[in-house]
């Protein structure tokens, strides 16, 4: 009892306890995660946790040379080691033998003939003890013929097939307006982007059950388990009814997390000894298996009048695919269909190519293609600013894309697009004050106390990134999702194949069931393959497609509940209205609360959402190929040490158009981390790749921002401005901070050093000043 309490008791007075606030639930509310305890006390069952009756460990072998060819594989001494229970090779792949996402199998589960990339899988062994798998895939003896590795992208061109496919992987030319047209100024500049590495919390893990009707259940951190279940039944001669993924909690995913590679194995080596196999990737392999961010290669020139409007752009832009396809196809549509930004351009001329080489593969990491253009184009005006002597906001500002204007793929914006909005907001913004030059503040210089640098060095800069994003899949893709929400004793269960990745979506699956139903005990179930598909969760798809399935059964559910009171008092459903856990008509007559009204009741309903189709670009680059887009505008203040090249991001003020904010803490979330993501792709996070071999591959070698380096984040506006064919209206938010910061902070940069700063990450070099 606390002596407040023990004095009033005294004294012969009770005093009124506070009332406990409401729970927060449904739409709009910061509704707490479910999982959110049992990750905080370190309790939550990941991969890496599971266990199973005599189980096995894997080990893989993966190539130490990015270009050879194979001459033979001996794994005789593998076998004959103690503890050892099996060994597999490409020879024991008893199904299609070759593999790949984005529509195209490429990528063969075991290199064979030829090994394509630094760390590619070649044999892959089951054992009685970890370190005895490792031992015996050491053990594996490999005679390779080292081949001279193609890792320059233009040299892919002209260099000798790398794969039965050829090197070019896509070409998209684009075609929009008159060629002809010219401007009074015309700027040019030639960047690159460096690779990132998606560098998830938890390394990529595993296990595989065999089950008694031949086939195998996965138990893994999977975003896309259908696809999964899809391509390891082909490869492993088995009918998708034989292969069950389980969805196991994911240690967070910005990318396509899972490494193919490591799975298709894991299943083989269960199949083969009819034992539970365990696998858990070290650091060194996951950087080795799983896809990165594209590097890229840009040329641009922009032409502008008098008063800064973009005439023309002209762009070559080039994708080092890394030596398999995965979904570079789709990271050059949208590279090639942003790479003019949010800005109005009635001429445009872009030619696109993702080509094949012996570096690491690339995949899907958030924001893919459209990150990497951001950056150039923004540079673009930069440039376009400087040379007229304008304000950077402002040159912007006059070309700035609004609803109802028609992108350079010739397809019309019909979602909201509030850019000018957005911009206005960052730029009105006021600036944070100066650091001083004290000795207490010498953590706000670049490097940090005891660092390098000196005050009089350092120069602040500010500077503005405006990028956009397409949500859901494109040109084409069937986007569908299936979920069934069941109500029985007071409780709500959704089933929906979406993965939880930590973009949020069973809390959000909860928010709508109660919205929808005045149910506050909502339960997501866990995630497998007997589920119908909900389909990838990348570019905010479950928000949108799963989210909406949720949705529409929810609804369903609701007009089973209301239809008996609706005939009791003769009227219909759509006089009903559920509020605070009550029902009640529209005059009063009937209230009644939705407990009474589900009492021995079990209702149930299954309901699909696919978003209107879109088309693939044609051969000039045109055509309806996105669902939706989201913009989102940055400005950046940096302080850089002109004489050492040390950059501190001092704030970023974000302005973002969400569509409708359905869960404030959440969304704040994921923006802070997408602009977090942005200032590693700007600053430090380089996977380099000398000759193709992966330097470092660990978090040592591997510069990720921590929470020392996550810059003071300011979400200055978020427009709610509804996108009326999405459900609840809302758009993705995780994508669009992080391809507008890296073009934010460059551009800063820029204005603090007058350098040009055209590669990503900012090297010191390219922020040091000289007389």
């Amino acid at each position: 009892m606390s002596n407040d309490a023990a004095t009033a008791e005294a004294a012969g007075t009770t005093e009124a306890a506070p009332a406990p606030e409401p729970i927060p639930h449904g739409l709009g509310a910061s509704l707490r995660t479910a999982d959110a305890r049992a990750k905080t006390e370190g309790t939550f069952p990941y991969a890496a946790d599971l266990w199973a009756e005599g189980l096995l460990w894997a080990a893989v072998l993966r190539s130490p040379h990015p270009h050879a060819r194979i001459v033979s594989i001996d794994t005789t001494h593998a076998r004959e080691m103690p503890g050892v229970r099996a060994v597999v090779t490409h020879e024991d792949v008893p199904g299609a033998p070759l593999h790949g996402r984005g529509g195209r199998a490429d990528r063969p589960v075991f290199a064979s003939e030829v090994v394509r990339h630094h760390g590619e899988p070649i044999a892959a062994v089951a054992a009685d003890h970890p370190d005895t798998a490792r031992m015996a895939a050491a053990a594996v003896i490999v005679e390779y013929e080292v081949l001279d590795p193609v890792t320059d992208p233009e040299q892919a061109f002209e260099a000798e097939p790398l794969h039965p496919d050829g090197n070019l992987i896509r070409h998209i030319p684009l075609r929009h307006g008159d060629p002809e047209a010219a401007g009074e100024v015309v700027v040019e500049g030639l960047y690159r982007i460096g690779r990132q590495d998606p560098a998830p919390i938890g390394a990529e893990a595993g296990l595989a059950v065999p089950r008694p009707d031949g086939g195998v259940e996965l138990y893994l951190a999977s975003t896309d388990p259908h696809a999964d279940r899809d391509t390891a039944a082909s490869c492993y001669g088995l009918t998708p009814e034989q292969v069950k993924i389980v969805v196991t909690g994911v240690p967070g995913a910005t990318a396509d997390r899972e490494d193919q590679g490591f799975q298709l194995p894991l299943g083989l080596l269960a199949l083969k000894t009819g034992c539970p196999v365990k696998l858990t990737a070290t650091r060194e392999e996951s950087f080795l298996g799983h896809v990165h961010r594209h590097p890229t290669l840009l040329r641009y020139r922009h032409h502008a009048d008098a008063e800064g409007r973009v005439v023309k752009v002209e762009a070559q832009i080039l994708l080092d695919a890394g030596a398999y396809a995965d979904t570079s196809s789709d990271a050059l549509a949208a590279a090639v269909a942003f790479a003019c930004g949010p800005y109005v351009v009635p001429n445009a001329f872009i030619e696109g190519w993702a080509v094949r080489t012996n570096n690491p593969p690339s995949g899907h990491v958030r924001g893919e293609g459209a990150m990497q253009v951001c950056a150039a184009y923004e540079a673009q005006m930069d440039k376009v600013a400087k040379k007229l002597g304008l304000d950077p906001a402002e040159v912007r500002l006059r070309n700035v894309l609004a609803t109802g204007d028609v992108l350079p793929t010739g397809q019309t914006v019909t979602c909201p697009a509030p850019v000018a909005e957005l911009l206005q907001a960052v730029r009105d913004f006021p600036l944070p004050a100066l650091p001083k030059d004290t000795p207490e503040d010498e953590w706000l210089l670049p490097g940090g106390p005891e660092g390098a640098g000196e005050p009089g060095a350092v120069r602040r800069g500010v500077g503005y990134g405006v990028g956009m994003v397409h949500m859901l899949g494109a040109e084409g893709a069937d986007e569908v999702s299936t979920a069934t929400v069941k109500v029985q004793d007071g409780v709500a269960t959704v089933l929906c194949a979406a993965v939880e990745t930590g973009q949020g979506f069973t809390t959000l699956a909860r928010q709508i069931v109660q919205d929808t139903l005045g149910v506050d005990d909502v339960q997501v179930a866990p995630v497998d393959t007997d589920q119908p598909p909900a389909g990838a969760g990348c570019r905010g798809r479950h928000t949108w497609v799963s989210g909406g399935a949720v949705e529409r059964a929810a609804k369903m559910v609701r007009t089973q509940l209301l239809q008996p009171l609706a005939h009791q008092f003769g009227m219909s459903t759509e006089l009903l209205q559920i509020a605070d856990g009550k029902i009640t008509s529209y005059d009063g007559v009937l209230s009644t609360t939705v407990a009474e009204a589900l009492a021995g009741k079990e209702l149930w309903a299954t309901a699909q959402c696919r978003p209107h189709p879109t088309e693939p670009l044609d051969e000039a680059g045109q055509g309806d190929a996105f669902v939706g887009m989201a913009f989102c505008a940055i400005r950046a203040v940096v302080d850089v040490d002109i004489e050492i090249g040390s950059v501190r991001v001092v704030e970023l003020a974000v302005a973002q158009d969400v569509g409708r904010v359905l869960n404030p803490a959440q969304l704040t979330a994921r923006i802070e981390a997408g602009v977090t993501q942005g200032v590693g792709i700007a600053l430090t996070e380089n996977l380099r790749t000398p000759r193709g071999l992966i330097r470092h591959p660990d978090l040592t070698g591997y510069a990720l921002p921590t929470a020392l380096d996550a810059p003071d984040i300011r979400i200055v506006k978020l427009v709610e401005e509804r996108d009326v064919v999405a459900p609840f209206g809302a758009k993705a938010v995780s994508a669009a901070p992080v391809v507008a910061s890296p073009a934010a902070v460059a551009s800063a940069v820029r204005a603090a050093t007058g350098r040009p700063v055209n590669r990503l990450p900012i090297r010191p070099q390219a922020a040091v000043v000289t007389a």
